[in-house]
């Protein structure tokens, strides 16, 4: 086995990038300040493409190694990993990191080569055997902490895609076509899961969108004990909801049980976060606690004899 029941799984891997068009080189437009946020934004939009989930996968640095653009990943559950694997696999994840450029750049195409490492292994020669490739990958522990600047990067996303939706709304009404793929995000900006027209649940294409009075009484209802653990989750894309109001919500309305401390804690995200509060952020953050059950719930893949 490759991990114990009590150890979490963790693996690294390096993505290797290079664009086969000679005008474009990545390792110069990210380097470049004004460009580097639109080329991570492409990046960060595509990864979570690949995994239907902005949390699937971690980017920990990103390093310019001319004429290479390589992109250290960390992935935490062996699942999360597979899909990253079969979608670099079959091609999606390059089609959709293309997509993404091309979108955030303003360019017309950019073509691309990938290549994917960890260690002294290159996965491309063994993508078949996917359990090989795990194994390469979760023998290959992360070597460092998340890079600083893809913090700040996290950060800058959120305003970089309000000021984009305005010079860019024309730009995605015109991708809009029937032989379009879904657009990377909606022209009322937020960060880049909270504002995508559309986000991948269990291999299902749903539309995203703000939450509403009754997927707040269904997760306040259905999501128990967990609903602290849910809400750090969310912390990554509301400030509302920092250290210490979690803890502050659990002692405050303790006696009124766990129905309400969850519900005040959604009830604080949406209040927070306005129209950025959306369905996907909350699947996203379910998922990565393990409430497969409650997010299929509120995407109405169960019968509702729950919450009758």
């Amino acid at each position: 086995k490759m991990a114990g029941s009590s150890t979490p799984w963790i693996g690294s891997a390096y993505l290797f990038l290079q664009s086969t068009c000679k005008t474009i080189v990545l390792p110069s437009l990210y380097e470049n300040s004004q460009k580097k946020p639109s080329v991570f934004k492409a990046l960060k939009l595509a990864l979570a493409d690949s995994t239907g989930s902005v949390s699937g996968v971690d980017m920990l640095k990103v390093h310019c190694s001319q004429p290479h653009l390589i992109v250290q990943l960390k992935f935490c559950k062996q699942e999360n990993c597979r899909r990253f694997l079969r979608s670099y696999r079959e091609g999606a994840l390059q089609q959709s990191l293309q997509n993404h450029l091309q979108l955030s750049l303003d360019m017309t195409t950019v073509p691309l080569e990938m290549e994917l490492k960890a260690g002294n292994e290159h996965l491309d020669d063994m993508l078949k055997d996917e359990d090989r490739c795990l194994e390469c990958i979760y023998r290959e522990k992360p070597d460092r902490l998340r890079d600083e600047e893809i913090t700040e990067l996290e950060e800058c996303l959120k305003s970089l895609v309000v000021h984009q939706s305005i010079n860019n709304n024309m730009v995605v009404k015109d991708h809009a076509s029937p032989n379009s793929p879904s657009l990377p995000y909606s022209s009322q900006g937020s960060s880049s899961l909270s504002s995508q027209v559309t986000f991948i649940f269990q291999g299902q294409q749903f539309a995203n969108r703000t939450l509403t009075p009754d997927d707040h009484q269904k997760f306040a209802k259905l999501v128990s004990k967990k609903w602290k653990q849910v809400g750090r989750s969310l912390q990554k894309y509301c400030r509302g909801l920092r250290d210490p109001v979690i803890d502050n919500l659990a002692l405050e309305y303790d006696r009124e049980g766990l129905y309400e401390q969850a519900y005040q804690l959604l009830l604080r995200f949406i209040q927070s976060e306005g129209k950025k509060a959306t369905i996907a952020l909350l699947i996203a953050a379910l998922e990565e606690n393990g409430l497969i059950s409650l997010a299929e719930e509120l995407l109405g893949l169960h019968s509702n004899e729950d919450c009758s």
